[in-house]
């Protein structure tokens, strides 16, 4: 018993470390005593399947049922970071989630809706799916609905739907970009954007022409707006052409596509932001630590996913949630790639 009591002392302490607690409190959550809080223990547990230890047998509980969780690929870091923070909220809740990824070519959603029915889910969440996209029908949800199952779609409101919608605020988030951007005193702003079918690029560019309307009395906002994909390569595209008809900044649909605004800039042996100021849009993990560190409008992924699953669970619970679309305020980091317009240096 001597042997091992050491490796016992040092898992308390690389448990108590991960988790932000005492050893004592690690001791009293491994051993099932009372005194200890919900979010403490959940904390606990969480650390235990970090660090790979295996949870004891008293500490495994039965699942409170199955969810499905339907999202874009994983090549937008967006897209991973809600997946973390629902599927961390789902288990805090009981639910075991089951995670179905898209890719171009592979499971198609209703391939993954049909696997997930077959596994008798008790709901599913939607983020960024076939309901964001004005061209594709929406019988699908209603079908899911018929059959009594609980979905909650996430950016992207499909009208019609029996379903709770949490989006981002796309008009805010033009507002906020257009708005520094103008305070830096840039008269040439374009919109990098993806493709128009999808309901959030489209808000995007309604509230983008009617923040030119406004700040800079600008009518015309179609010559400012570059439609491409919601990639890099997309990004670079549409800023090449921005670039080169002289405007000073860009506006990106995504961190990706602002990464290759970037490109475009560089590749023309422009400075940013000394000759181009560039916006992202998401906050993707990771993309503080950019060369320059990117400027962008964050959307609040955790207070969303927070949401979206309490409307799940409330729906699978038989309360029914709100059918109006919630819109959470998205905030503008600004870091270094934005900078005062080259005319007014």
């Amino acid at each position: 018993m001597s042997l091992t009591l050491p490796h016992v002392r040092t898992r308390l302490m690389d448990l108590a470390e991960q988790a932000g607690v005492s050893t004592a409190t690690v001791s009293r959550v491994l051993n099932g005593k009372q005194g200890v809080s919900a979010q403490t223990r959940q904390a606990v547990l969480a650390a235990l399947d970090v660090l790979g230890y295996e949870r004891p047998e008293k500490l495994r509980t039965r699942s409170a049922g199955l969810v499905g969780l339907v999202v874009p690929e994983l090549s937008n870091p967006v897209f991973p970071a809600f997946a973390q923070v629902i599927e961390s909220m789902l288990s805090e809740r009981g639910y075991t989630p089951l995670l179905c990824t898209q890719s171009p070519g592979g499971t198609t959603e209703d391939q993954y809706v049909e696997m997930l029915l077959e596994h008798e889910v008790d709901g599913i969440l939607f983020v960024s799916g076939l309901h964001a996209d004005t061209t594709a029908s929406k019988e699908r949800y209603h079908r899911l609905r018929s059959r009594g199952i609980p979905i909650v779609l996430v950016n992207g409101h499909a009208e019609g739907v029996d379903a709770p919608s949490i989006s981002n605020d796309d008009p805010s988030s033009m507002e906020l970009s257009v708005r520094h951007l103008v305070s830096l005193g840039h008269r040439r702003i374009g919109l990098a954007i993806g493709p128009d079918r999808f309901v959030p690029a489209q808000r995007k560019v309604v509230s983008f022409a009617e923040q030119l309307r406004r700040q800079l009395g600008e009518e015309d906002a179609a010559a400012h707006v570059v439609t491409t994909l919601f990639t890099v390569e997309g990004g670079q595209a549409a800023a090449g052409e921005l670039i080169e008809s002289g405007h000073t900044a860009i506006i990106c649909g995504s961190d990706l596509m602002a990464l290759g605004a970037i490109r475009a800039a560089r590749q023309r042996g422009l400075d940013v932001p000394t000759d181009l100021s560039v916006v992202g849009y998401d906050d993707s993990p990771l993309i503080a630590f950019t060369d320059p560190p990117l400027t962008t409008v964050r959307q609040p992924v955790q207070a969303m996913g927070h949401a979206a699953v309490s409307a799940l669970v409330a729906e699978i619970s038989g309360t029914k949630a709100p059918r109006s679309e919630l819109l959470f305020h998205p905030e503008l980091i600004v870091r270094a790639s934005t900078g005062a317009a080259p005319a007014v240096r």
